[in-house]
């Protein structure tokens, strides 16, 4: 497995990680031996990069995630997130980065992952009410007591990096980015590079999308979170299928997956870019971890570019719901 540098003074990392969300929700009913066969089968091809959070779940992943990697800890790099809290009777997430309740969830964490230390320890949504260096403030003292070894933040904006880094170095941040969501583009990569921090792509597939694989919401699960996002929805889907469909083609072209030429592209943006796809399944991770080996050319690129333009992609990648979580700065 090839691996990649965790920030300017990160440990390296497998060039794809695994992320663990959709072992535990928001894509049908969660089935925990198949989600723990799929974090063994990712570690037997190589991959030491896990991601999890305490709101998956709720709590149930961290739960999960613990009990697959239990003996083999010393291989892994072991990411967490708090600061994005599951109402308790329905309802939206609500966001908490006050330093209270940071100290209160790494330890909760901790205790549900069985682990002493957590690798990278991200504040999952930047808290409007609390100041950013209150939030790595507190952060910062987990890393001095040892809880922690690296800190990230989740969907940030630029302005409020380069604030929290002023504080703590940070060593990563997360963002959702693909062919079809380039808004880290728009200041967030450059800022990363600027500072030295390393940029791990969340669906780097489109939630699904890219792979081919859904058609429409006829074959999704009714608990699937998909159906209530906007680029999923009728003339978006529409639209967005004829993308797809330019997509599969370049990839037979190549005589690969669609979703190996996505994960290809996403990884052509710099070794500081380190995707963490997520899946419940075996034989995806197979396929995923594939692209790692692929190397696209120019022409490949060039074509990619102009199929996939900037403002192509229909509808809001979130309901209004989740944009309001997301910094703007």
């Amino acid at each position: 497995m090839k691996t990649r540098q965790l920030g300017r003074h990160g440990p390296r990392v497998s060039a794809i990680g695994l992320g663990c969300m959709s072992i535990s929700q928001s894509y049908g009913v969660p089935n925990e031996v198949e989600g723990i066969a799929t974090i063994h089968r990712a570690l037997e091809l190589g991959v030491n990069f896990f991601d999890t959070a305490d709101v998956y779940g709720p709590f149930t992943n961290e739960t999960l995630v613990g009990r697959a990697i239990q003996g083999r800890k010393e291989t892994i790099i072991l990411a967490s997130k708090c600061g994005l809290v599951a109402p308790d009777q329905g309802g939206p997430n609500r966001v908490d980065g006050t330093p209270d309740h940071i100290r209160a969830a790494c330890d909760a964490s901790l205790a549900r992952l069985n682990v002493p230390c957590i690798d990278l320890y991200y504040l999952h949504r930047v808290d409007p009410r609390t100041p950013i260096e209150e939030s790595v403030g507190a952060m910062a003292e987990l890393v001095e007591e040892g809880k922690v070894r690296f800190l990230g933040l989740s969907e940030v904006h630029p302005n409020t990096l380069r604030r929290a880094h002023k504080v703590h170095p940070i060593a990563a941040v997360q963002s959702e980015y693909s062919l079809w969501t380039r808004d880290p583009e728009q200041g967030v990569l450059a800022t990363c590079r600027d500072l030295g921090i390393a940029f791990v792509p969340f669906s780097p597939l489109g939630r699904g999308f890219l792979s081919g694989t859904v058609r429409s919401l006829e074959g999704l699960p009714p608990t699937d979170f998909r159906r209530g996002l906007p680029r999923f929805q009728d003339e978006n889907l529409a639209r967005n299928l004829a993308l797809v469909d330019r997509l599969t083609q370049l990839a037979h072209e190549r005589g690969c997956t669609p979703a190996q030429f996505a994960l290809a592209w996403v990884l052509s943006r710099g070794p500081d870019v380190i995707p963490i796809p997520g899946t419940k399944h075996p034989a995806y991770v197979e396929e995923n971890v594939a692209a790692v080996d692929l190397e696209l050319t120019r022409s490949d690129l060039a074509r990619m570019e102009e199929e996939f333009q900037t403002g192509m992609v229909a509808g809001d990648r979130y309901s209004p719901t989740g944009r309001a979580l997301i910094d703007r700065g």
